[in-house]
């Protein structure tokens, strides 16, 4: 039997299960001046073998797109060409990709479901929602041209994919 801690995992050290998963307001469109929509630091431990990028996909699993429709995912943030030396994504990387250093140089930043590439929770209609967090281990980096949205990225990953690791905060 494979040991927990050996297993792919996402985590952050911000949003913690001792608070009941929640994401804090500085990270939604319900925060402060410079403490709002800053993206949320990340970490990732044991990779898959073989593991040549990363690709992560938030999304709100609990949006409904017309309050009176179903359940449709809103997709927060997608990240790919994330590379296997990084540990994680520090706190308010969105939009700062260039500025970080050069092991962020080939990141990419895709479209969320606003039209804009970046980090996105904007202001929910009621709290409860669930946000999932999942990063994907790719055997190989991803090739999508300039406008890289969910839809592409799920695509493309199809056959490619090593692991997955996935949480869920609340908001």
């Amino acid at each position: 039997m494979a040991n927990p801690s050996d297993e792919f995992r996402l985590t952050s050290s911000n949003i913690h299960i001792s608070h009941e998963g929640r994401l804090p307001r500085q990270y939604t469109d319900e925060g402060q001046g410079a403490k709002r929509s800053i993206s949320p630091p990340l970490e990732w431990y044991n990779l898959p073998q073989g593991t040549k990028s990363l690709a992560l996909i938030v999304q709100d699993i609990d949006a409904a797109k017309d309050p009176t429709g179903p359940t449709v995912p809103f997709t927060n943030w997608v990240v790919v060409n994330i590379p296997p030396i990084l540990k994680g994504l520090p706190e308010g990387f969105s939009g700062k990709e260039e500025e970080v250093g050069s092991d962020y140089a080939g990141i990419k930043e895709g479209n969320n479901d606003l039209k804009v590439p970046g980090w996105r929770v904007p202001k929910l209609p009621s709290h409860g929602h669930r946000l999932e967090f999942k990063l994907y281990a790719l055997d190989d980096e991803l090739h999508l041209g300039n406008k890289v949205t969910k839809e592409k990225v799920l695509e493309a990953i199809e056959g490619h994919v090593l692991g997955e690791a996935v949480f869920i905060a609340i908001c």
